[in-house]
C-alpha cells in the first residue's frame, strides 16, 4: 500500500485533481482525451489500494504515459511557435516538465534506484508537479492577462530554477541555496504584480493572490531549510516541509491557483504567425532572367526622404554596385563556427568565412517564380567569394498592420530560415532589424513543413553613407541576446 504515510497524499491530489484541472484549461478536450484522463486519474486513485508490485508498476505506468503526451504536447506548441511570447513559453515548459515529475513518480512507486533515498525520489516527483507545472502553467496564465515589462526576466528564473533546486537537493546544498534565492525574487516580484492586474472578476483576483501570496510563506521556509542543509543554521526538519510546506502549497497556492484561474481562464494571444513564407527548400535550382535590385521600390518600406539617394539606389540597383565584406566571429563563438564550416561548405548556405579579412562577395539577382516560391515578386540575390557560394537570399516583401516588412528567405535541407526585417530610416542612416518587436512579425524564424519556429536570433542592419555612391554596412547578429557576429560591408558603384 502506498498510503503508509499521509503527507503522500499532497502528491495523489495534484495527479488527480490538480494537474487534469490546469490542463483543461489548456487542451482542447476531446471524447479520447477525457477517456484518458479518466483512466489516468482512476489509475493514480487505485494506486493507493493496489498491494501487487506488479498492479502498482502498470498503474503508475498509465501515469507516465500520460505525462509523457501531456510534454508532447507542450513541445508541439512551442515548435508551431519559438521563441515568443513569455506566457506561452512558460505554460509549454510546464507541460515539458510534468514529464520529469511522471519519471521520479514512476520510479518511487517500481523502486528503482536513482542512487537517492526513497524520500528523496518521492521530493523530487512532487517538486516538479508544484513548482515545474503548476507554478509556470499558472505564471503564463498571469502573462496572458497582463504581460509586465519584468515579466521576460521572471519566467527564465521561474523556469530555470526546479531544475537547479533539483541538482542542489540532490548533489550541491549551494546551489540550492542560489536556486531557493533567485526562486524569493522572481516570487516577490510576481506578488507584487498579481496586485497590480487587473482580474476580470473580484473572486479570481482573490484567489490568485492568495495563491501567490501563500509561496511567499512557504519559499521562505524552503530557504530556511536549505541554509540548514549547506550551513547548519536555523533548523528546519524535513518532517516540519512535509506538513507545513506541503499542506500551504498544496491547498493554499495549488487549489486557490487552480481554481482562480478556472473561474475565468484567460486566452492566448497569440494566435499564430500569419505571415508568407517561402516553400522554396534545399538548393534553388530554377530562376528567371536577371534583376536590377532587391526591392522595386525602397519607399514602401520607409519614407525615402530621410534617406541618402546613394542608400535608395542600392537598393533598387544592387547590380550596379560591388561588396566588400569582413566578417569577425565572437570569440567564444569560434569554435562553433569551425565546425558548423564543415556544414555550410557543403550546403552552400550561410557559408561565411572564418578568417576577417576584407574580401569581396559577387554575385547576381535574379527573378524567381512567384508560384513556385508562394510570396510576392521574389528575386534571388546569390553571393559568392571566390567563385564559392556564400548566401542564397530569396529576397520578398509582404504587409502586416499596415506595416511593409522585408521577407526574406535563406532554403536549407528540407527547411528554410526566414528573416522578417523591419525598415527605418534615422539620422540619414537606414537601419533594418528582427528585434524590437512584441507583436508584430520581425524575427528570423525556421520553418519545417507547417511549423513556424521563432529562433533566438536577431539581427541588425546599420547603413550610411561615406560619400556620393559609397556606402557602410554594420551587420550584428545576437543569439539569447549575446553577440556572436558581425560583418562589416563596404558597397560601392561601379564606375
Amino acid at each position: 500500500m502506498v498510503t503508509d504515510e499521509p503527507y503522500l497524499l499532497l502528491l495523489t491530489a495534484a495527479q488527480i485533481i490538480l494537474v487534469p484541472l490546469m490542463l483543461q484549461q489548456i487542451i482542447q478536450i476531446n471524447k479520447t482525451l477525457v477517456l484518458f484522463t479518466w483512466v489516468t486519474m482512476f489509475s493514480v486513485f487505485f494506486l493507493q489500494l493496489a498491494s501487487s508490485s506488479v498492479g502498482q508498476t502498470v498503474l503508475a505506468f498509465i501515469y507516465l504515459v500520460f505525462t509523457f503526451l501531456v510534454a508532447l504536447y507542450g513541445l508541439k506548441r512551442f515548435l508551431y511557435r519559438g521563441f515568443t511570447n513569455w506566457a506561452e513559453i512558460s505554460i509549454d515548459f510546464g507541460m515539458l516538465y510534468l514529464f520529469v515529475g511522471g519519471l521520479w513518480f514512476f520510479a518511487y512507486i517500481t523502486g528503482i534506484n536513482t542512487g537517492f533515498s526513497p524520500l528523496i525520489t518521492w521530493l523530487t516527483a512532487i517538486h516538479f508537479h508544484y513548482s515545474a507545472f503548476l507554478l509556470p502553467i499558472s505564471l503564463g496564465f498571469l502573462g496572458r492577462v497582463h504581460e509586465w515589462s519584468w515579466f521576460r526576466w521572471i519566467v527564465p528564473i521561474i523556469l530555470g530554477a526546479p531544475m537547479l533546486v533539483a541538482i542542489g537537493m540532490t548533489f550541491w546544498p549551494i546551489l540550492e541555496v542560489i536556486s531557493v534565492l533567485l526562486y524569493i525574487l522572481a516570487i516577490y516580484s510576481l506578488i507584487i504584480l498579481v496586485f497590480r492586474t487587473r482580474f476580470p472578476s473580484r473572486l479570481q483576483a482573490f484567489m490568485i493572490r492568495v495563491s501567490y501570496c501563500s509561496l511567499g510563506v512557504t519559499i521562505l521556509f524552503s530557504l530556511l531549510y536549505a541554509l540548514n542543509r549547506s550551513f547548519g543554521y536555523w533548523y528546519i526538519s524535513i518532517d516540519f516541509m512535509l506538513k507545513f510546506h506541503g499542506f500551504i502549497n498544496c491547498f493554499f497556492f495549488g487549489v486557490f491557483g487552480v481554481v482562480g484561474w478556472a473561474v475565468s481562464p484567460p486566452v492566448s494571444k497569440h494566435d499564430g504567425w500569419k505571415f508568407p513564407v517561402s516553400r522554396i527548400r534545399g538548393n534553388l535550382n530554377e530562376t528567371g532572367h536577371k534583376h536590377p535590385g532587391l526591392v522595386d521600390d525602397l519607399n514602401d518600406f520607409v519614407n525615402v526622404e530621410y534617406l541618402p539617394d546613394t542608400i535608395v539606389h542600392f537598393y533598387e540597383h544592387t547590380e550596379e554596385y560591388k561588396l566588400f565584406a569582413s566578417v569577425k566571429w565572437a570569440t567564444w563563438f569560434k569554435p562553433l563556427a569551425v565546425v558548423y564550416k564543415l556544414i555550410s561548405n557543403k550546403v552552400q548556405q550561410l557559408n561565411l568565412p572564418l578568417s576577417s579579412k576584407n574580401t569581396e562577395m559577387t554575385g547576381e539577382i535574379l527573378t524567381v517564380d512567384p508560384i513556385i516560391d508562394g510570396r510576392q515578386n521574389p528575386r534571388a540575390w546569390i553571393r559568392k567569394v571566390k567563385g564559392s557560394i556564400v548566401f542564397v537570399a530569396i529576397y520578398s516583401q509582404h504587409k502586416s498592420k499596415g506595416k511593409t516588412y522585408m521577407n526574406i528567405s535563406l532554403p536549407l535541407p528540407y527547411s528554410s530560415m526566414v528573416g522578417v526585417l523591419q525598415l527605418d530610416a534615422q539620422n540619414d542612416s537606414l537601419i533594418l532589424k528582427s528585434e524590437g518587436e512584441e507583436e508584430g512579425d520581425a524575427g528570423i524564424y525556421l520553418t519545417v513543413g507547417k511549423a513556424i519556429f521563432k529562433l533566438p536570433l536577431s539581427e541588425h542592419f546599420l547603413i550610411q553613407e561615406t560619400e556620393a555612391g559609397s556606402l557602410t554596412a554594420q551587420h550584428k547578429m545576437r543569439i539569447l541576446g549575446v553577440p556572436f557576429l558581425h560583418i562589416h560591408y563596404l558597397i560601392q558603384h561601379r564606375v
